[in-house]
């Protein structure tokens, strides 16, 4: 997790811990628990807000694949933009 001015007010050291103990699930379990959150998160969002943070979510996923395939090359090097390119950071 990185932190921006967006994020700075966050309990960082308790969303660690959160993320922490739910990276021990099982896979099904981390899917089932995030299929969970959706419809909350979701609630709370107008539809274009929702779209960019569906968006990012699938950007994330790519972003770390494309990483693990190119191990030691760094951020420079790859195609696919990272959060800090998206949000103009």
């Amino acid at each position: 997790m990185t932190t921006s001015k967006e994020t700075e007010w966050m309990n960082h050291p308790r969303l660690r811990k959160l993320v922490t103990a739910v990276n021990e699930l099982t896979l099904a379990e981390r899917i089932t628990l995030v299929k969970g959150l959706v419809p909350a998160i979701a609630d709370e969002l107008s539809d274009t807000e929702y779209e960019r943070f569906v968006d990012s979510i699938r950007l994330k996923g790519e972003r770390f694949h494309e990483a693990q395939s190119h191990p030691g090359e760094g951020r420079a090097e790859r195609k696919i933009p990272g959060e800090r390119d998206v949000e103009g950071r």
